[in-house]
């Protein structure tokens, strides 16, 4: 699909509550890493990619975290994030193409990854790599989870396994952890890795 389909097919599917996949709430694995974090991570910036609706960019608000930016290019999941935390700076709220995002005009500590790369086409698998790499300061983390599951299907979610993910991400990242998750929600045992990874010196 092109960009342009790509927004409004997600538009539709959130207009239409049809994200699948949707668990409702903070991912268990992801709240657990959010919860152990030291108190000066709180201003470090922070981004959320595709992020859907935004549990995670919900919690870490709610834990007081200063400088977490949400991009997704779909209008309707940042509007509804917008309306239950209207607080929320605005321009941290950013209706756009991940992969347009302006390496000059963003730098990231660390990315949150949740469903994001599930959700893009596995032949921009290497591209969202690279971007990942560039949008992050130096010695800048990765931090998320991935699908470990070949779902067998030509729509979202794309699956995946760890040999491809190492793979993929040696070219830019020293892979912390690549590890299955003993913390995921229920619907999701057993399907899938834990990320951590900086970016190469």
């Amino acid at each position: 699909m092109e960009n342009v389909n790509q927004a409004q097919f997600w538009q539709q599917r959130y207009e239409q509550d049809s994200i699948g996949w949707d668990m409702g709430q903070v991912s268990p694995p992801l709240k657990a890493y959010i919860d152990q974090l030291a108190e000066a991570a709180k201003n470090q910036a922070i981004l959320v990619p595709g992020a859907g609706n935004a549990y995670e960019v919900g919690y870490l608000y709610e834990q007081e975290f200063t400088n977490v930016t949400l991009v997704d290019f779909a209008p309707a999941p940042i509007r509804d994030f917008a309306e239950r935390y209207p607080d929320f700076p605005s321009d941290k709220l950013i209706c756009a193409d991940f992969f347009d995002l302006s390496d000059g005009q963003y730098q990231f500590d660390w990315v949150l990854e949740q469903t994001f790369f599930c959700a893009i086409n596995p032949s921009r698998r290497d591209e969202y790599v690279e971007k990942m790499a560039r949008l992050l300061k130096p010695n800048g983390k990765l931090v998320g989870l991935l699908f470990d599951k070949d779902f067998g299907r030509q729509e979202p979610p794309f699956g995946g396994t760890k040999d491809e993910y190492q793979q993929r991400f040696a070219t830019h990242f020293d892979i912390d952890i690549m590890e299955p998750s003993d913390n995921s929600h229920p619907a999701r045992q057993g399907n899938e890795l834990f990320i951590k990874m900086c970016v190469k010196e």
